[in-house]
């Protein structure tokens, strides 16, 4: 559960905000999204591979600028 106390002195719009990063990184709504829809498990080994495919292009080109 994420919280953010707000003091009297506090604005709402900075409560807001500290909330919202905290979910943020939390990872919260990552995984809300993730969970929204049921994936077979074949979908899951596509979508691991293209990440992983992904990853691979970013180094390659990470390590060409050098």
């Amino acid at each position: 559960m994420i919280e953010v106390s707000v003091g009297e002195t506090d604005r709402i719009e900075d409560a807001l905000k500290r909330f919202k990063r905290k979910v943020q990184r939390s990872g919260l709504l990552r995984e809300l999204r993730r969970r929204r829809e049921y994936l077979k498990p074949s979908a899951v080994r596509k979508e691991k591979a293209a990440a992983a495919r992904r990853r691979g292009r970013r180094r390659r080109a990470a390590e060409d600028q050098f």
